[in-house]
C-alpha cells in the first residue's frame, strides 16, 4: 500500500492516540502489568518479537511494553479473515493498531505469499509482532506452533527473534468474551532464539523458550502440582523407611 510522509505522520498520531486513550488505560490501569526483563525487547528494528496468543488484549499488552514514541514502528501481524471482513473495522485496525493483515492458509490456496507484508515491514526497519500459534488458543495454554515464523526467520537470518510469554490474558479476556475482567498480567521477555536450519528443530527450540518463560510468570498446572506433591511424598516415605531401618 503506497504511503506518503504526510500519511505516515497521520498514522503515527492515530497510533499514539490509541495508546493514550485505549491501550494504556486498559492495560496499565484496568489490568495491571508486571514485566520481567523488559530491557531485552529490541530498541530498534528490524526485529521480530514472538509471543503466545490467548486474547485480543495481547496486541495492547505487547504494544504497551515499548516506549511511547517507538510504537508507530511496531507492527502486529494479524489475521486478515478476522480484521479485514468489515471495511471500517479494517481501517481502524490498520491505522490505530497498525496491523499487518496475514491471510491464514494463503500459501495452500495458491495466493500471493501471505508473509509479504511482514517482509516489507522488516525491510523498512520495523519491529514485527508475531503469534506463532496462528490463532488464539485455550486460556493459558500454548497451542501448536505454525512453521510461518521459521520461513520468515530463514528469509531474514540476521534479524533477532525475541520470545515473550504473557500470563493472565486468557482469563482477563478469553476467546469468545467481549468484556475484560480485571486480572493482573505477567510478562516475561527472553533471550533471542537462534535460527536453526531444520524447521522442526527450530519450532521445538522456540517452544522450549516459551515453556521456560512460562515457568517464570505462571504457576504450575494442577497436574504438575499433583505430580510434584506425589514425588515429594514418595521421597518422604523412602526417607522414613531408611531412617527406621
Amino acid at each position: 500500500m503506497p504511503t506518503t510522509p504526510l500519511l505516515k505522520a497521520g498514522q503515527a498520531v492515530l497510533r499514539w492516540l490509541f495508546m493514550l486513550f485505549v491501550a494504556y488505560p486498559l492495560v496499565l490501569l484496568g489490568l495491571g502489568l508486571r514485566v520481567r526483563h523488559r530491557e531485552r525487547l529490541p530498541a530498534q528494528g528490524p526485529a521480530i518479537v514472538v509471543a503466545n496468543h490467548n486474547s485480543h488484549l495481547d496486541f495492547m499488552v505487547l504494544l504497551s511494553l515499548f516506549p511511547f514514541l517507538s510504537v508507530p514502528r511496531v507492527r502486529p501481524a494479524a489475521a486478515a479473515d478476522y480484521f479485514c471482513k468489515v471495511k471500517w473495522f479494517e481501517w481502524l485496525a490498520r491505522n490505530f493498531v497498525g496491523i499487518l493483515p496475514i491471510v491464514r492458509g494463503g500459501a495452500q490456496k495458491g495466493e500471493a505469499d501471505p508473509l509479504s507484508a511482514c517482509y516489507r515491514a522488516l525491510e523498512a526497519g520495523q519491529i514485527l509482532l508475531i503469534f506463532p500459534e496462528g490463532t488464539r488458543g485455550q486460556p493459558e495454554q500454548l497451542a501448536e506452533l505454525k512453521p510461518g515464523i521459521w520461513h520468515l526467520a530463514r528469509r531474514f537470518p540476521e534479524v533477532p527473534i525475541v520470545p515473550v510469554f504473557m500470563h493472565g490474558l486468557g482469563r482477563a479476556l478469553p476467546r469468545g468474551s467481549f468484556v475484560p475482567v480485571p486480572f493482573q498480567v505477567k510478562v516475561a521477555v527472553g533471550q533471542p532464539v537462534p535460527l536453526l536450519p531444520d524447521k522442526a528443530d527450530f519450532l521445538v527450540s522456540l517452544r522450549n523458550a516459551f515453556e521456560y518463560l512460562r515457568g517464570k510468570v505462571a504457576p504450575p498446572a494442577p497436574a504438575e502440582e499433583d505430580e510434584d506433591q506425589s514425588g515429594a511424598e514418595e521421597k518422604s516415605e523412602e526417607f522414613t523407611k531408611n531412617v527406621s531401618c
